[in-house]
């Protein structure tokens, strides 16, 4: 999906976050990275084969 270079990280990577936004919708709290993956305002995450990455900032109750 990706014709950066040098191309962004895969779905797959552990630094999938880290690809170009491809198209941003703020207003409604999620974003499509040019690697496939949905991220979310919650910081969680949709990938492309339809697996779910929970969200994973820190939150009150763990600090």
């Amino acid at each position: 999906m990706c014709h950066h270079r040098p191309p962004c990280p895969t779905a797959d990577s552990p630094d999938r976050g880290a690809a170009r936004s491809q198209v941003l919708f703020p207003e409604q709290g999620w974003g499509r990275l040019c690697n496939g993956v949905t991220i979310f305002d919650d910081t969680g995450e949709l990938l492309p084969d339809g697996k779910i990455v929970r969200p994973h900032r820190p939150t009150k109750a763990a600090a």
